[in-house]
């Protein structure tokens, strides 16, 4: 068990560093997706082992990594793109 855990949070690290490193403009603050990321892996790990029981490891990672990687998204901000198909409409004036 204590191997699973430790492999969980290291899955969410990885994740997380990977995210990190790819869409630095997206997160506000490094340290809270590195920090977010191994703890959404024991998260994951944890709710996968409760679920569908000991001896399944590789559905535990699986279920880890995704649970990591929903709650990262969760972190995903700034920078956003508009759609190209909704046109920018300027304020109208104001008529007194």
């Amino acid at each position: 068990m204590v191997w699973q855990a430790l492999s969980s949070a290291i899955v969410g690290l990885v994740l997380a560093g990977a995210a990190a490193h790819w869409l630095p403009g997206r997160f506000t603050d490094r340290t809270l997706v590195l920090a977010t990321g191994p703890a959404a892996g024991l998260l994951g790990g944890l709710i996968a082992r409760i679920v569908i029981g000991a001896g399944h490891p590789v559905p535990t990672l699986v279920i880890a990594a995704a649970v990591s990687v929903a709650i990262l998204s969760l972190l995903l901000g700034g920078n956003v793109r508009t759609s190209p198909f909704r046109p920018e409409v300027a304020p109208q004036p104001r008529t007194p």
